[in-house]
């Protein structure tokens, strides 16, 4: 089979869920694209877009490790923190490469494929846009809370996010890469500051309503504090298609193995609990279930298992060709 023949899956989103989703993804027989949100402003992250009024490099940063295929002491180095009291302390590597590579080729997206080359990425990598952006959430009490990192501190129940300087540009590749996708991937990672912000922008919205291909959402297994607290799985759905359209999600990957105590125990310190899997809402939905135990069982902290998560998307592919 040749490259241009290959089924197109698209991931969308960001965090800590993304990276884990693509390393299984990154194997397979597809045609591979991330769309990567910019919208952090934590940390390192914060720091550069302050500074030098770039797109939010971190997430990106995470997503170019996950499809490197370059020597593990390049990805290591490319992925270093610096920790010692100085100008450099906190700031990664990888954010400062991004930073310097957008400065050379003058536009992020451009940086990016540049790092890409270099680190022998699989796959193709596009931010969801080359604008600086800023996330903000109206809450239930109808207060509004700015900037990615603020959102979960406010500790209330978040009715709805949107971005600014409206209108934000999403990057015209992305959009394409929607269009064509024949299996469109809305990765795990906390729904309103990691996912949204990437599924939200003005056509990418409606690339995702209109697509031919699939549009599949890797369920969270644990809730998040201060975003999607008592959530179930109809709950994160539903917030999706609040968002972007009722037309927008047909099928849900969740995981239906029971969670250790132990490790419910430790998550309830951070007032996390399992995210409760309610089949007949979900059902009521129109959703397709796709479900198994799709934990990695090596991990200390709960993570998808990305080779069994991968091979169930797959499936998804043959069932559908």
């Amino acid at each position: 089979m040749s490259e241009e023949t290959l089924p197109r899956v698209v991931v969308v989103g960001g965090g800590t869920g993304m990276p884990v989703l693509l390393r299984g993804l990154k194997d397979l027989p597809i045609q591979l694209t991330a769309l990567v949100t910019v919208a952090d402003d934590g940390g390192s992250t914060g720091r550069l877009r302050n500074e030098m009024a770039i797109p939010a490099p971190g997430d990106i940063r995470n997503v170019i490790a996950a499809l490197s295929d370059a020597e593990p002491m390049l990805i290591e180095l490319f992925q270093h923190r610096f920790s010692v009291g100085n100008g450099l302390s906190g700031h990664s590597m990888g954010n400062l490469l991004l930073a310097a590579m957008t400065s050379i080729t003058g536009n992020f997206n451009m940086g990016i494929r540049e790092i890409s080359r270099v680190l022998n990425v699989k796959g193709k990598i596009y931010p969801i846009s080359n604008d600086n952006m800023s996330l903000h959430a109206e809450m239930e009490d109808g207060t509004i809370i700015s900037g990615e990192s603020n959102i979960p501190l406010s500790k209330k129940r978040i009715e709805r996010v949107f971005l600014s300087p409206q209108p934000v540009q999403p990057l015209p590749n992305a959009v394409r890469a929607l269009k064509k996708a024949d299996l469109i991937v809305i990765a795990p990672g906390s729904l309103y500051t990691s996912i949204m912000p990437t599924i939200i922008m003005p056509q990418i919205d409606e690339a995702i309503r209109h697509t031919t291909g699939q549009v599949v959402y890797v369920c969270n297994v644990m809730t998040q504090a201060g975003e999607t607290t008592g959530y179930t799985a109809a709950d994160h759905v539903q917030a999706i298609r609040d968002h972007i359209g009722e037309k927008s999600v047909d099928a849900i990957v969740v995981h239906n193995e029971p969670i250790e105590q132990t490790v419910r125990d430790m998550y309830a310190e951070e007032n996390a609990a399992p995210v409760i899997y309610d089949t007949d809402r979900l059902l009521e939905m129109g959703l397709r279930i796709i479900e198994g135990d799709i934990i990695d069982p090596t991990q200390s902290t709960l993570r998808h298992d990305n080779h069994k998560v991968a091979s169930l998307l797959y499936s998804i592919l043959k069932n559908n060709g």
